[in-house]
């Protein structure tokens, strides 16, 4: 199954990525779940998907630090998303590992600044993580695919800001959502994360790394061709997700957008069928 992020076009409205999603011939949706309403609200949700004969497969857990309504804390947002999952019949939840650091973004003159705060919100989610989430997942029929995270850079130097974001603890959890622009952050190759993780990806984030994440699949340094026909030739299951950035697919131009869609949905079909 080949789906589409919603956060590919997270400056986009909702509705107008579904339609096209629908209109380029993807198999389904993945919602990333985030400040608006639009994204959360399950009658909403499933009216989009029934109006455009497109399910939705995956909900992304949000990871902006505060939504309108939700709970505050990262393990009630959680919760709150598997609470929605289960409304919409959606069986798979993307959980990015937690930081080890808390962050206020302060925003003014155009820009936005992320300063530290401690003791860390996510001290909790980490402690959840490690104890409670196999059992909270059997019990609630959801998958809940741990997804690993990029690196971070300062003074030109790579940085791990998240817990258990390496290859020989990240296969700890049951299952896993593999991300291939991130581990290009690292210098990785997502054909050897996966080998070695092979037996709990459930789950796949595509996109390429060229410097900057989020690019074309066709449009870096990663060989994603390769990593698509391990997929098909190990009998991959789970979806194969296309998760660009708005920049990548070139915003600003509906019909560019359209057509950088209708070539990734292509790369797809020609390397995992």
């Amino acid at each position: 199954m080949i789906t589409l992020s919603t956060g590919s076009l997270y400056t986009y409205g909702i509705a107008r990525v579904f339609a096209m999603a629908a209109q380029v011939g993807f198999d389904g949706i993945e919602v990333l779940i985030d400040e608006r309403w639009d994204t959360r609200h399950a009658g909403y949700l499933r009216r989009l998907s029934d109006d455009h004969q497109i399910p939705i497969c995956s909900l992304h857990n949000p990871f902006v630090p505060y939504l309108s309504g939700w709970p505050r804390d990262p393990v009630g947002r959680l919760k709150q998303t598997v609470a929605l999952a289960q409304e919409l019949g959606v069986e798979t939840v993307v959980v990015h590992l937690p930081l080890r650091v808390g962050y206020v973004v302060l925003r003014g003159f155009k820009r936005q600044l992320r300063l530290p705060t401690f003791p860390s919100p996510y001290a909790k989610m980490r402690h959840w993580m490690q104890r409670d989430l196999a059992a909270f997942e059997t019990s609630n029929g959801i998958q809940l695919c741990v997804e690993n995270m990029p690196a971070r850079r300062l003074l030109g130097r790579r940085l791990n800001v998240f817990w258990w974001n390496n290859l020989e603890e990240w296969p700890r959890f049951p299952h896993l959502t593999l991300d291939t622009t991130h581990l290009g952050t690292w210098g990785l190759d997502p054909l050897d994360a996966y080998r070695r993780a092979r037996a709990r990806v459930r789950h796949v984030h595509l996109s390429n790394f060229n410097g900057r994440e989020h690019q074309r699949l066709e449009d870096g340094c990663l060989p994603l061709a390769s990593l698509l026909h391990t997929l098909r030739d190990d009998g991959y299951k789970g979806a194969v997700v296309v998760e660009l950035g708005p920049d990548a697919l070139e915003a600003q131009d509906e019909a560019q957008v359209l057509a950088h869609l209708k070539n990734e949905l292509a790369f797809c079909r020609q390397h995992f069928g």
